[in-house]
């Protein structure tokens, strides 16, 4: 009986665990795409106004906060906070040195697949 009671006790402190855990990589994760974004060697397009990388990853820090409650996972902060204009609907883009533009949910998209292939590793 009381090897029964350890053995419940563990799995419990192991299941109540794995959300934190959870919870904890998510905001990792999180903060590994708002820090791309901030180090990024580009112009960020938002409503047709070129911004720096400093001043876009302020407005998606911002834009995560608002839809905080909805995130659960990186595909959610990405398509909440750094996808389109609320006000406009107007993707958000960023441009290369080269002059390439690319939406920045699949730029940011890309660094978080490539982020996950590292992890692994």
């Amino acid at each position: 009986m009381r090897r029964w009671l350890i053995s419940v006790f563990v799995l419990l402190a192991i299941c109540s665990a794995v959300p934190a855990r959870a919870a904890e990589s998510l905001e990792q994760t999180i903060a590994f795409l708002l820090h791309r974004i901030e180090t990024a060697d580009a112009t960020f397009i938002r409503n047709g106004q070129a911004h720096t990388s400093q001043e876009a990853v302020a407005h998606v820090r911002a834009k995560s906060e608002h839809f905080k409650a909805q995130i659960k996972t990186p595909e959610d902060f990405i398509r909440l906070a750094a996808t389109k204009s609320l006000l406009t609907g107007q993707p958000y883009l960023v441009r290369t040195r080269d002059g390439k533009e690319t939406p920045l949910s699949t730029w940011l998209s890309n660094a978080l697949r490539e982020h996950r292939e590292n992890e692994a590793k």
